[in-house]
């Protein structure tokens, strides 16, 4: 099997939420509990950090990954969705876990999987798990996926669970209301294991009552003392919340007796993208005309990129945009600016939201602009209409940026 018929394969378990959406969502931990127990449960043989949240638990997964790099600790980290490469979801001091690792697991295992059948997701997680624990990593840093409380990470018992902020997305799966969100993310604090929570969007209650639960010490970022102003290579203004998520996080951890210095937690905040190979967070590809792109894919994460897209100096303001079809974009567009010139298109996944649909919603709030049926075609004529002085933004979901990158 080599490693593109090993994909396939994943792919074709279950649909996968990253391409189809919600029919992928399983609100069940039976299988990964049941894989896992195939392994000899790798994921309670290693040490682990957790972390859920609406917006930033990657960006702070991959500062927390760094920060445990420069300290000296060899750090696996699991991540979703993946941009380019499915090997992005799983790596160690930044490599990403080997194709032939990938073929292995999944020749070696399928036969003991057969009668469990686990999803796309199921596999990954195991996969991580047992990758980690092979490679005998000091700490693993982990991401949920979607939720929290029946997300298929949701089987370890971490040093530490941490909890980035609390607003409205996936409403069809998680909640219509921030405090079902919220609970949702609380899922992850286990008995005894203290808990960081960062912007809690005034659902302080749903957190307490969950921690007091579970006697699990919890703190909030928001009513800590400011500590010492470090600075990022991961440059979205929206990042000032999850460095200090992430500051709080350290803390609670050197009391937990993790040796991390203040010089380590300086470099590794400084050498993100180069520990971590982060992508799509503020991302500058070239600067005349100055290429941005960016992640963002939720109200509360739009909000944070258009201020700040605002602030940068251009003569003409160009948008590559396109939406999945399950995101409800209303609100988001009234985010985007008018003055612009956009492109609209779609990426080549079948959630994508029709080119022409989405650019038929725009006009109705004043946006103006031409379809394209891929990115890369909005792109380039986004490049070829733009002068040094302009600024091209490309965003609006996962997708869209990694077709550009």
């Amino acid at each position: 099997m080599t490693y593109q018929e090993t994909l396939d394969f994943l792919f074709k378990q279950l649909p996968m939420y990253q391409r189809e959406g919600k029919s992928a969502f399983k609100k069940d931990l039976t299988n990964i509990i049941a894989v896992c127990n195939e392994l000899g449960n790798p994921e309670k043989k290693i040490k682990t950090v957790h972390i859920a949240g609406t917006n930033g638990k990657g960006s702070t997964a991959h500062m927390l990954s760094s920060i445990f790099q420069e300290a000296g600790y060899k750090t696996g980290l699991y991540t979703s969705p993946h941009l380019k490469d499915f090997r992005e979801r799983i790596k160690i001091n930044g490599e990403l876990i080997s194709e032939n690792e990938v073929v292995s697991f999944v020749q070696n295992y399928t036969p003991l999987f057969a009668k469990i059948q686990p999803s796309f997701f199921e596999w990954t997680v195991a996969l991580a798990f047992h990758y980690f624990e092979k490679e005998k990593v000091d700490v693993a840093i982990i991401e949920t996926g979607l939720g929290g409380r029946l997300d298929s990470t949701n089987i370890i018992s971490p040093e530490l669970s941490i909890i980035t902020n609390i607003s409205l997305d996936h409403v069809d799966m998680l909640g219509n209301t921030l405090a079902e969100i919220a609970a949702e993310k609380a899922g992850i604090i286990k008995k005894g294991i203290p808990v960081i929570v960062g912007n809690h969007s005034g659902q302080r209650k749903v957190f307490e009552t969950k921690s007091k639960a579970y006697n699990s010490p919890i703190s909030f970022v928001s009513e800590l003392q400011d500590k010492e102003n470090y600075q990022s290579d991961l440059k979205g203004n929206y990042q000032v919340e999850n460095i200090k998520t992430v500051l709080y996080s350290i803390q609670k951890l050197k009391e937990l007796d993790w040796k991390i210095s203040d010089k380590a937690i300086e470099l590794g905040l400084r050498n993100v993208i180069k520990n971590t190979k982060l992508q799509g967070r503020w991302q500058v590809l070239q600067v005349k005309p100055k290429l941005i792109l960016d992640t963002a894919h939720n109200e509360d994460g739009f909000s944070h990129t258009m201020k700040q897209l605002l602030q940068e100096e251009y003569q003409t303001l160009h948008l590559v945009i396109g939406f999945v079809k399950d995101k409800a974009i209303d609100k988001l567009l009234d985010l985007l600016p008018k003055p612009a010139q956009y492109y609209f298109c779609q990426a080549q996944i079948p959630r994508s939201l029709d080119a022409k649909e989405l650019a038929n919603q725009a006009q109705n709030k004043g946006l103006i602009g031409l379809t394209y049926p891929t990115v890369l075609e909005a792109l380039n004529a986004a490049k070829k209409a733009a002068n040094k002085k302009d600024v091209i933004y490309v965003g609006g979901s996962n997708f869209v940026v990694a077709e550009a990158l």
